[in-house]
């Protein structure tokens, strides 16, 4: 990418004393890479988080969360920490899920489980008068189909109850949303072309893995991508558009177009972007396995039969794969995250604007155990509870992330670890 004059960094730094502080409980609900994420940085803010349930299908698995974000505590000297408590729940039962909101009475649900699981847990907090928020849209288990329909479809339910759902608040969708609203608050008058740019330029020495839940990550890859054009949707075959880009501490890599779900809430919310584009960065070797994976039917979301026993093709991959949580150790490299948009500036002149953010997998390791991938979703979900439980971010309904005020957001998340950066009128490559 050409260079341009980059803007300095002169991100406002967070002071609890310009926020309503109002001390509340939250449930975490999942505790995998994510989930642990979150709750490393929630347990952070102790002035903000006085309790923390963390609940998964194995409770085990949060007591040893816990531990964890203990002992992560104890190095690093902090001597205060919120009321942790683990416990178990199955998120396909709305039953199990109301029986701890009603038991725990948190003020927040934080959804970090699976996305099949998005409407159960919606429903029960309906039922039991529970804020909710998300990091990814719901998708059915049977069909690898992505769209904030099924969960827009709450938002009257939840306007009535006086209840506030906040639907991908993690990095893409979520900052990058955010992102967004900040171009359109600061700069623009109108955006016309919206590219995300998502790069993982890290290695984690293993010949095929996927750094989130194998089954969503395969399941997102390989659907046919399709983007906004002109007021209607482009349907591509899978990863058949690619160029490459220019990333910033990082250098050229090849970029797939591909389909991600803030795309469809970012052109409802603002009008004036006549294209919107998705584009994350595949290595050759990771491709090789995926087109492998496909042609000999593991990739297949449908159930077979084997020697008796209903299996589903893409979860037995899951099992013997490498768990996503425990790449951190070794991995090396990191993340860029951003978007990249023209349009008109205040005063109706052309601008060029890219807004980013470059993530460590050495140094995300490092403070909680994940790596980046996990890190740059986990934080912001951690940021985006902030924002209710401190009064910035309420609105009864549900709601995409880009529909909130983007600065007080953005100043926590800088102070969180993930710091941002701006190039205006630079070369978008694109």
């Amino acid at each position: 990418m050409a260079k341009a004059a980059s803007v300095p960094d002169e991100q406002p730094r967070f002071n609890p004393t310009n926020i309503q502080i109002r001390m509340a409980k939250v449930i975490i609900i999942g505790a995998g890479g994510v989930g642990s994420v979150c709750a490393h940085k929630c347990a952070q803010h102790p002035e903000v988080f006085s309790e923390i349930v963390i609940a998964s299908r194995t409770k085990k698995k949060c007591e040893a969360l816990i531990e964890a974000i203990r002992e992560a505590a104890a190095k690093r000297g902090q001597k205060s920490l919120p009321a942790m408590e683990a416990d178990s729940v199955d998120a396909d039962s709305v039953e199990q899920l109301c029986e701890i909101f009603r038991r725990h009475k948190p003020e927040l649900v934080i959804n970090l489980a699976l996305p099949y699981q998005d409407l159960t847990i919606m429903d029960a907090c309906l039922e039991c008068g529970v804020n909710y928020m998300d990091t990814a849209n719901y998708e059915p288990r049977d069909e690898a189909h992505f769209e904030y329909s099924w969960q827009w479809a709450y938002r009257e339910r939840f306007e009535k109850a006086g209840l506030t759902a906040i639907l991908g608040c993690g990095f893409d969708p979520g900052v990058s949303g955010v992102f967004t609203a900040y171009a359109a608050k600061h700069y623009f008058s109108a955006m016309e072309t919206l590219d995300i740019v998502d790069c993982n330029a890290g290695n984690h020495g293993k010949a095929f893995a996927t750094n989130f839940n194998p089954e969503i990550n395969i399941r997102e890859i390989t659907q046919k991508g399709r983007y906004w054009q002109d007021g209607q949707w482009v349907v591509t075959g899978p990863l058949e558009i690619h160029k490459e880009l220019t990333y910033p501490n990082i250098g050229g890599r090849d970029s797939y177009l591909m389909y991600h779900e803030e795309l469809e809430s970012l052109v409802q919310n603002f009008p004036t972007i006549r294209r919107a584009r998705f584009w994350m960065t595949f290595g050759q070797e990771y491709l090789t396995h995926l087109r492998v994976i496909q042609d000999i039917g593991m990739a297949r979301i449908d159930e077979i039969d084997y020697n008796g026993q209903k299996i589903v093709p893409l979860q037995f991959l899951k099992a013997v794969l490498p768990n996503p949580q425990d790449l951190g150790e070794n991995y090396t490299g990191e993340t860029s995250i951003g978007c990249r948009i023209s349009g008109k500036d205040k005063e109706g002149k052309p601008l060029t604007y890219y807004i980013y953010n470059n993530c460590s997998h050495h140094e995300a390791y490092l403070e909680t155990g994940m790596q980046a991938v996990s890190y740059t979703t986990g934080v912001p979900a951690m940021v985006g509870a902030m924002m209710f439980l401190t009064g910035k971010w309420q609105k009864p309904g549900v709601h995409n992330v880009e529909e909130f005020d983007p600065d007080p957001f953005l100043e926590t998340l800088a102070m969180n670890g993930l710091p941002w950066h701006e190039v205006v009128n630079g070369d978008l490559e694109l």
